[in-house]
């Protein structure tokens, strides 16, 4: 196995992990449904979500929220900005793309 395969796989077993808490795949597929195909998340037309309006519906602590937000941000599924009080919260379609790239096997040389 190539060196790059490796730290690809790693990359992968990574953001995997992160998504193996249930709260935190609940925050991802929220996040991940803003996304229009093909198209970026607009953050500045409202497609983005902030913490407070991920956590409706979940019993979980605002805090709690946010440190699985924070866990999924250091995989690299998300990205988060911060607005005044607000911190809002996205995902890059590219993001999407890549892991269904990796799930359908394409490019896999093994």
């Amino acid at each position: 196995m190539t060196k790059r395969r490796e730290q690809e796989l790693e990359r992968y077993a990574a953001i995997f992990a992160a998504l193996s808490n249930p709260h935190r795949l609940k925050l991802f597929k929220r996040l991940a449904s803003c996304c229009v195909t093909d198209r970026s998340c607009d953050v500045d037309q409202e497609r983005c979500r902030c913490v407070s309006d991920l956590t409706e519906g979940i019993d979980i602590a605002p805090s709690t929220a946010s440190h699985h937000l924070k866990e999924l941000r250091r995989a690299g599924l998300i990205k988060t900005r911060r607005r005044g009080r607000l911190v809002e919260c996205w995902v890059d379609p590219k993001v999407l793309d890549e892991l269904a790239s990796f799930l359908a096997g394409d490019g896999d040389t093994e």
